[in-house]
């Protein structure tokens, strides 16, 4: 059928061919962006849990270390090395230790690219909303 379209010693690709070509692609893009958009979503949801653990993590390493009742540490103290990434946004806090209870005073994760934000419970859970 296609020697048809074509004239003797033409050589190239015909219009159907290249319009074939363009819906394959269109319908692979169709498939594909929003499950990239979907994987984003993940690994930023991941970001701003991972952020929070640590955050936890680090200060509870920080209270055992010190001594003193009524310590407090906030995610912008960089204490024992840690960083908080710059996408991440945090509410509330300080996380306190008060003769050795713990209070995070309603602090919130969140990655600046996605909608979830995670809550940080006094034993170290979190809670999405």
């Amino acid at each position: 059928m296609l020697q048809k379209l074509r004239k003797k010693d033409q050589k190239g690709f015909t219009l159907i061919e290249l319009m074939i070509v363009i819906a394959i692609i269109g319908i692979l893009a169709a498939i594909a962006i929003p499950n990239f958009l979907a994987y984003r979503t993940r690994g930023q949801n991941s970001a701003a849990q991972s952020a929070a653990k640590n955050f936890y993590n680090t200060g509870m390493a920080y209270f055992a270390d010190v001594t003193s009742s009524g310590t407090s540490v906030a995610p912008s103290d960089e204490v024992g090395g840690y960083q908080l990434d710059a996408n991440i946004a945090v509410t509330g806090g300080p996380m306190t230790d008060t003769a050795g209870v713990i209070d995070t005073q309603t602090m919130t994760f969140s990655h600046t690219g996605s909608t979830t934000t995670y809550t940080l419970e006094d034993d170290g859970e979190l809670t999405a909303s």
